[in-house]
């Protein structure tokens, strides 16, 4: 498969792509295939990357991913939003947390104890 042109993309196209690379993490951690998830971790970050170039900052378009039916999906978009909705991307990371839904739980968790240690600092 080529790589996306992201630039040439529109927000929405955007976020359904942020969507899939989510979902197909998930499916990569169900199967333990660690390599593919972090290729695919790369992909996701550059579709945050790119919607953060974008004016006005346009990762506050993931805020709608925050009600997903899949918790990977909702895990990614609360973290790569910390930055430009900090209260609702860290009630989002809570109930993450105390879902109980495995290893996204966790992950949120981790990511509210280096919050408030100051070890993660979102950008």
């Amino acid at each position: 498969m080529n790589k996306p042109n992201l630039r040439t993309k529109a927000v929405d196209q955007l976020v359904e792509l942020f969507v899939r690379i989510s979902l197909a993490q998930d499916e990569a951690l169900l199967h333990d295939e660690i390599g593919k998830f972090n290729k695919l971790y790369d992909q996701k970050t550059a579709v945050t990357d790119e919607l953060k170039a974008r004016s006005g900052d346009q990762r506050q378009a993931l805020l709608v991913l925050y009600n997903h039916t899949n918790a990977q999906v909702r895990l990614n978009a609360a973290k790569s939003t910390l930055a430009v909705a900090p209260q609702e991307a860290r009630l989002a990371l809570q109930k993450i947390a105390s879902s109980q839904e495995y290893p996204q739980a966790g992950d949120a968790g981790m990511s509210l104890w280096n919050l408030d240690r100051g070890i993660f600092k979102p950008a």
